[in-house]
């Protein structure tokens, strides 16, 4: 069997001991962040990407030697495991190689092939191989053929014992692993995928237009292209296959099958063999080619996926500062929530600023006393339908004013996906469901993060055919992507939701509501050390969750730091051979530089961790997030009527795909930045140029208001 770690670390270009202590660390239970983040010393310092791709390969392998026990054991039981065999299934790499080699000795349903057996017809067909092998003088296949002829068994005529021959024979080719391989990598190279859009559907009446006669190799193919293919297909719009050289095909299972140069042998093979293709071979080939590409498609679409994902819960914070926040509408009213510097629900209050006059002046009344009332700092508005409308009368009441808060358009993708949660009902359950979703949108604005984790990673926006991709793939990287996000921004333990606690490292679901149960009855954390008080938190979570949690104003300032429990010692001792008090060190900088690193090094703590203390001790609790900024929308561009040509608009990045950016532009609608629009070179990655949540200057190149299309550009437009 396969030597998986020696395997792995040539695969992913590692030391084997490397290898070996990242495997052990799983093994034990740490989390891919504490060992990116404390066990550099074991690890070599590989990063989170390099321990998440050792993880999956070697998940993978594991997985590829348990089948191969399954399939050398079921094979062993027919009496049919030769050495020759044996050595190839250990042998192999990729789970597609190791299910052709099984094919063969796979048990299967009643074929044409088992019912010939069943008539006597496999010695016939033996003949007939050795014949080819042989390539000797002509021989009647219909006089042999005629030895098996039994009206007992059905076989009537000699022309019927060679239909059954040929069965049998095909049967055999069509499970060759050799055959199946090459003609499959043959489909992957050279075939073309070809679309049609089914007669039922008029052309100009669906989405998959561009599909109604469209040609691609398969090789070409682009993610997008093959999720919408899969789609249209799924919904019944779209028939598609895959074209190529048949020709090609069987000549080349002729000139691996074919041996003997006798006329009526070759006859008959070239007969059974484009039979073996066309029957047997063809459909599982193409559906298997399909599946790999299908395959390719989601992952490289996760990892798009991944990427937003990680940008939006990164983007900048507004800050924990008192935040009115707007949930706009016209006939119902805008519902406006007022949070503290915490995020800490206050008071709610709905006005209708889009109705009557009277209404309006109302409306502005409440909403300049709010401000002032709660001393405001930030103001967040969705948006969603009359986001615009509401974005002009905020400005016109603040015209008024002389302290004006920072007034921020915020994303509400989802945020009715929360505000109807057991989440959210659980946090308020005494408040509309309107309310709830004014109060995410607040939230949003202070920390995306904290609030973000709330919601299924599938709702946000950002995804790119998430509900076509292998969901189980999909969740199990977001759900890494949300934890890698967490750990390394850290958590406020005094003041995160139980939803956040559960993305720290360490910390399960019973265990996060056991920390807000046991905050809440006895009061905030004083210092780190109190979490081993917490049910079913051990020292085993305490080890891989206390360095990503934080207490502000605690007992110890290291606790305020990503400096683990495990280290404070040697922080003291730096601290004494300073001179400087414990709770000063994290005001000495410049000395700090000048410390000597190798004199504390120690069995368990190296430099590779010295090095990530001294840095932590330098900027103690700094948020590792950009800083923070926002779009501003063009005044009098409300709705895609309003758009012209060549108009200069600010706007913020909404979602990035394979093929572009999507912008918000300020009209209940996004444009799209093709990737051939991104910038005056050739790009092609948009991930390489623009992110979700950053602010961006774009050019209006096209609009279709019945489409609801717009077409944006950033070249030649200065950022």
């Amino acid at each position: 069997m396969l030597n998986i770690p020696q395997l792995l670390a040539t695969e992913i270009n590692l030391k084997p001991y490397q290898v070996q202590n990242a495997l052990e660390l799983l093994a034990e239970g740490a989390t891919i962040p504490f060992i990116a983040r404390y066990r550099k010393e074991r690890t070599d310092e590989m990063n989170e990407v390099q321990l998440r791709e050792l993880a999956d390969r070697y998940n993978y392998l594991t997985e590829l030697e348990e089948r191969k026990s399954v399939i050398l054991s079921a094979i062993a039981e027919q009496g049919k495991l030769t050495d020759e065999l044996k050595q190839k299934i250990e042998s192999c790499l990729q789970k597609t190689q190791l299910e052709d080699l099984y094919l063969p000795y796979r048990p299967k349903r009643r074929t044409r092939a088992t019912v010939a057996r069943e008539k006597g017809l496999e010695p016939l067909a033996e003949f007939i191989k050795s014949l080819n092998i042989k390539n000797g003088a002509s021989a009647s296949l219909e006089v042999e053929a005629a030895k098996y002829i039994s009206q007992e068994k059905g076989v009537k005529t000699a022309e019927d014992a060679l239909k059954g021959a040929s069965d049998i024979l095909a049967e055999e080719v069509a499970e060759k692993a050799e055959l199946r391989a090459y003609l499959r990598d043959y489909l992957l190279e050279e075939g073309v995928f070809v679309s049609r859009v089914k007669n039922d559907h008029p052309e100009g009446t669906t989405k998959f237009e561009m599909y109604r006669n469209y040609q691609m190799r398969v090789k070409n193919i682009a993610p997008h292209n093959m999720l919408a293919l899969c789609r249209g297909e799924a919904e019944e719009v779209l028939s598609f296959e895959i074209s190529f050289d048949e020709d090609v095909v069987l000549s080349y299972l002729e000139s691996k099958e074919i041996k003997t140069k006798v006329r009526g042998i070759r006859d008959f093979y070239q007969a059974m063999l484009k039979d073996a293709f066309n029957r047997l071979m063809k459909t599982s080939l193409m559906s298997e080619v399909i599946a790999e590409k299908k395959t390719y498609a989601d992952t490289e679409s996760i990892k798009t996926f991944e990427a937003n994902l990680r940008e939006l819960l990164l983007s900048a914070p507004a800050g924990m500062k008192p935040t009115l926040a707007i949930d706009p509408g016209f006939r119902t009213g805008c519902k406006v929530a007022i949070l503290d510097q915490t995020g800490k629900f206050l008071e709610y209050q709905a006005i209708f600023p889009h109705q009557a006059a009277e209404q309006r002046q109302l409306a502005a009344k409440i909403f300049k006393n709010l401000i002032e009332k709660y001393k405001i700092e930030l103001i967040a508005i969705g948006n969603g339908t009359a986001s615009r409308e509401t974005d002009e009368f905020v400005l016109e009441v603040l015209q008024t004013m002389e302290r004006k808060p920072i007034k921020v358009m915020v994303n509400e993708s989802g945020a009715s996906i929360y505000s109807a949660s057991k989440v959210a009902l659980e946090e308020f359950s005494n408040l509309d469901v309107t309310v709830r979703g004014a109060i995410s949108i607040g939230r949003r604005l202070q920390d995306p993060l904290a609030e973000l984790v709330k919601i299924d990673p599938k709702s946000i926006g950002v995804g790119q055919y998430q509900h076509d991709v292998d969901q189980k793939l999909l969740k199990k990287k977001l759900d890494e992507t949300v934890e890698s996000c967490v750990n390394y921004v850290g958590v406020d333990l005094n003041t995160a939701s139980k939803e956040l606690l559960t993305f720290v490292s360490g910390i399960t679901s019973s265990v996060a509501n056991n920390i807000v149960a046991y905050r809440n009855q006895h009061g905030a954390f004083k210092n780190r050390r109190q979490l081993l008080k917490v049910a079913k938190l051990g020292p085993k979570a305490f080890e891989q969750a206390a360095g990503f949690l934080r207490i502000r104003g605690g007992e110890n300032p290291l606790d305020n730091t990503a400096v683990h429990p495990e280290s404070y010692q040697v922080v003291e001792a730096i601290a004494s051979d300073l001179s400087v008090p414990l709770t000063k060190i994290t005001q000495i900088a410049e000395k700090l530089k000048k410390a000597n690193l190798k004199k504390y090094v120690t069995d368990t703590v190296g430099e590779p961790t010295l090095r990530d203390i001294l840095n932590e001790l330098e900027k103690p609790g700094r948020d590792p997030r950009a800083e923070f900024k926002y779009a501003t929308f063009k005044e009098g561009i409300k709705e895609i009527s309003d758009l012209k040509v060549e108009m200069e608009l600010e706007g913020i990045v909404t979602n990035v795909a394979n093929f572009g950016a999507f912008v918000d532009i300020g009209v209940h609608q996004d444009g799209l930045v093709h990737i051939s629009q991104l910038a005056d070179r050739f790009v092609d990655d948009p991930k390489k140029i623009v992110k979700v949540g950053q602010v961006v200057k774009v050019r209006v190149l096209e609009v279709n208001e019945k489409l609801k299309r717009i077409s944006l550009s950033m070249k030649s437009v200065k950022q």
